[in-house]
């Protein structure tokens, strides 16, 4: 009996090996991505509402950071801490990825800081983690809030 047990393990074990399981694999991008957002300090309280329109496409990360940067007159990367131009809307375009902000009252201009909109971006990219999102962030315009949303450029 021991022996029958023994062979019908055996059994088991040949099968499982030779049996094909499905592979799933993930890409080293998305977990650079992943790395990265997780290091960034996430405030939810940022946005007041947070809709994710469609999670299939596919955004550079490198793209998105850099369309960030850009909205605003000439944008807000380097030693730049607020909007500059006082716009009514704008736009931040790189690659794969574009970033278009707009006051939600009318006669409202957009003063947002660097660190407020990036609180903005990470908290919606906590909510849709892929894809293209459209979000509204708690102030940022001299009345009210701004939405934004990011998408694909074409």
């Amino acid at each position: 009996m021991a022996s029958l047990f023994a062979r019908f393990i055996t059994f088991l074990g040949v099968v499982a090996s030779v049996m094909a399981l499905p592979h799933f694999s993930v890409q080293q991008q998305y977990l650079e991505v992943t790395r990265m957002r997780a290091s960034a300090e996430i405030r939810p309280l940022a946005l007041l509402e947070t809709q994710c329109m469609n999670r299939n496409v596919h955004i550079v990360f490198h793209d998105e950071a850099v369309a960030e940067l850009a909205i605003c007159d000439g944008g807000i990367a380097g030693s730049v801490q607020k909007c500059r131009g006082s716009p009514t809307e704008t736009k931040g375009v790189a690659g794969t990825a574009r970033f278009s902000v707009k006051t939600m009252r009318k006669g409202a201009t957009i003063e947002i800081s660097k660190e407020r909109w990036e609180r903005c971006v990470r908290a919606a990219r906590a909510v849709c983690p892929t894809g293209t999102y459209r979000a509204v962030c708690a102030g940022g315009a001299s009345k009210g809030d701004i939405e934004f949303f990011l998408t694909q450029p074409f």
